[in-house]
């Protein structure tokens, strides 16, 4: 097992990776187009497999690492309440006679050994039915890992912790064959007009029109007086860019709801991100809030 302090540093992480001929590699896509930028293809020759989770991995950035590295990104998924692994995509098995899946693109695996997991309607997650096969739900989980609750604050733990049962506060969908797919965050919608859209789905939507592995755009909500929410959008484009993705993008299947106005669009140099490579959420909310005043 190797560590590294910074896994921004990515002189450090390839000369490491190559020095000891690691083989197992955990990241974040963030990361990930980090290690593009930086690391030299043949720091990751010895790699076999790489799982990334923190946040959905697109299609375009594992295949744009795939090329450059040779090893295609298999998508994982956890919570700090569950010690963090819920699920996680693997290589397929084969023998003679014999092949059983691993992995799904898109999808971030199959529960655990000793994991259970369920989706459950999202207004109801305790009490209610569970949903159809590939249906929308709200995943709830149960195993060893789960936590026993947060420290001091018995009730933000009986909000999320019953009977064992922990509530992600993720919406996801189970294929026949058991896979998962994240479909949003309950923290990633907005409420506009009554109804709930999804940032995910916009953000997917807007990273196809500019055709880039790298995230160029991050969706949030900031508080409007007449329809509860309206959306803000952080982008890195060039400014002589974003009018030909925005005359695309207006042109999209998407939901006219769905699609932020062209002057709720705001440059920025960098997302505010966490030190675990994730996304900082609060702080895209807050950027966004002061932005647009």
């Amino acid at each position: 097992m190797v560590y590294h302090a910074n896994p921004l540093d990515t002189r450090a992480i390839g000369t490491m990776v190559r020095e000891n001929a690691v083989t197992l590699l955990l990241a974040t896509p963030t990361f990930l187009q980090l290690y593009m930028r930086g690391v030299p293809s043949e720091d990751f020759g010895s790699l076999q497999l790489v799982v990334v989770g923190a946040e959905k991995l697109s299609e375009r950035l594992a295949d744009a690492f795939q090329e450059q590295f040779g090893i295609r990104p298999l998508e994982g998924y956890g919570t700090t309440e569950c010690a963090p692994a819920v699920a996680v995509n693997i290589m397929d098995f084969r023998a003679a006679g014999f092949h059983q899946i691993g992995g799904k693109r898109g999808k971030i695996g199959r529960a655990l050994p000793g994991m259970m997991a369920k989706l459950m309607d999202a207004d109801h997650p305790w009490d209610g039915k569970p949903v159809a096969p590939g249906e929308p739900g709200m995943l709830v989980v149960r195993g060893p890992n789960i936590m026993q609750g947060y420290l001091g604050q018995p009730e933000k733990t009986a909000d999320v912790l019953r009977h064992g049962w922990y509530c992600t506060g993720d919406v996801a969908t189970m294929d026949e064959d058991g896979f998962l797919q994240i479909t949003g965050r309950l923290s990633r919608f907005s409420k506009i007009g009554g109804e709930m859209v999804p940032h995910l789905k916009i953000e997917e939507k807007l990273q196809e029109v500019v055709g880039r592995a790298e995230q160029s755009f991050v969706v949030t909500g900031v508080p409007d007086e007449k329809k509860g929410e309206r959306l803000v959008v952080l982008h890195k484009l060039a400014d002589s860019e974003l009018p030909g993705v925005l005359e695309k993008f207006a042109a999209s299947d998407l939901p006219n709801l769905w699609k932020p106005k062209a002057d709720a669009f705001y440059r920025v140099e960098a997302f505010p991100m966490l030190g675990t490579g994730k996304l900082d959420l609060r702080g895209v909310k807050e950027t966004a809030a002061k932005l647009a005043g």
